[in-house]
């Protein structure tokens, strides 16, 4: 079916001076009743971090002019994935966690938005699970080595120069009594179908993200053969106590991926006998499919939207105009909608560039996502429900 472009207006938020952005694009910026949104604000957007800056995280009221509220600093974030901010729904008073460093150690901080109560826990938080009840992470300042952009500059990583450590990985947290362990280790991964490109060089873990339910979360384990600068990455599912391993993808590529619902995943890969694609993959079993053949035909930032119908993903910046595009799938009847194509400077690349990176809201009836189009780091709210309606 051809791609419809029935581009929707956008407007940006907070209205306040600066730059503001959310980061990654697997996370609900915007609370249960849908009024508030959180985000990061920046006195800077053209260069990486330097360890000790800050930025501020702070509230958005959309029933009230787009008000922002500075809550706290945080010196763990990045420009690709924010802080890691999760709304944590438990609370109906509204409580966010994000990560920051504390007495020269990373930590999650749990925060009510309307109080400066707050609560300090001992590691970091990669990706919290629905329910908002237990954590999985990883090592930030060894994702910062091996990929900038994605972790944290503010503190050295201990175990620097040791290629698949037994003593770090991904780690396990429960999020109300701050108990946590090492689930999976780098050198236990290293060791499932290993093959000669694995030797020699480093290895790390990345994108963690739970599934619906909790019962499951996906991990990404990448290497890189610094000859070739080929990358390699394999994506794996296993249970929260790091066992019930299942290595869903390990053709060497695997890009951004998104639950379907517990048991299947959707992820642009490739497979050697077909190339790069999106595949829908049911998780502990052998079984694939394509999806958007000859629709789809990039690497995008892919997210289900609440009821599963529609596909929001987004493209790098084209060419010829270096605009990025943001469209809406449904898998259903193979329809295509581009709702938005925005300027990128073609000056910011690598970790300092702005992906689109689209989010849901919670009723699946608004995106959002952080653009530089007007010249500043801004996060932008655009109303769907025409074309999702």
């Amino acid at each position: 079916m051809p791609t419809t472009e029935h581009f929707q207006p956008c407007q940006a938020v907070p209205s306040a001076p600066g730059h503001h952005y959310f980061g990654y694009y697997d996370k609900f910026p915007w609370d249960s009743s849908g009024r508030y949104l959180v985000s990061l604000e920046s006195t800077f957007m053209d260069r990486p971090q330097r360890p000790g800056e800050a930025a501020v995280v702070g509230l958005i009221d959309t029933a009230n002019g787009n008000q922002w509220t500075p809550l706290a600093e945080t010196r763990a974030w990045n420009w690709q994935q924010g802080t890691m901010l999760h709304w944590l729904d438990w609370d109906p008073a509204g409580r966010i966690i994000y990560n920051d460093v504390r007495d020269g150690q990373f930590v999650a901080v749990t925060r009510k938005v309307h109080s400066a109560e707050e609560r300090v826990l001992p590691r970091p938080v990669y990706n919290v699970s629905r329910d908002g009840h237990q954590a999985v992470t990883l090592n930030f300042s060894r994702v910062h080595r091996c990929r900038p952009g994605y972790g944290y500059c503010a503190l050295p990583d201990p175990r620097e120069g040791e290629l698949h450590p037994a003593e770090d990985g991904i780690y396990w947290m429960d999020l109300e009594t701050g108990e946590n362990r090492l689930i999976l280790s780098l050198d236990q991964i290293v060791g499932i179908r290993h093959d000669a490109t694995m030797d020699g060089v480093e290895h790390w873990f990345n994108h963690l993200l739970f599934n619906q339910d909790g019962s499951r979360f996906i991990f990404l384990h990448r290497w890189v053969r610094p000859e070739t600068r080929n990358w390699y990455t394999r994506m794996f599912t296993a249970t929260p106590d790091g066992s019930d391993i299942c290595c869903l993808s390990d053709h060497e590529l695997v890009s951004h991926f998104d639950w379907r619902n517990p048991r299947q995943v959707l992820a642009w890969a490739t497979r050697h006998e077909v190339g790069n694609r999106y595949f829908l993959f049911d998780d502990q079993t052998e079984h694939l499919e394509v999806v958007g053949e000859g629709t789809l035909t990039c690497d995008g930032h892919c997210s289900y939207s609440p009821d599963g119908r529609w596909i929001l993903t987004d493209t790098y910046p084209a060419r010829e105009d270096h605009k990025r595009t943001l469209l809406l799938y449904r898998p259903t009847d193979d329809f295509r909608v581009d709702v938005g194509r925005f300027y990128s400077p073609p000056e910011l690349q690598g970790e300092i560039r702005c992906d689109l990176h689209p989010r849901w809201s919670r009723d699946g009836k608004r995106v959002c996502f952080d653009s530089l189009h007007e010249g500043t780091r801004q996060l932008y709210v655009m109303d769907v429900t025409e074309v999702v309606g």
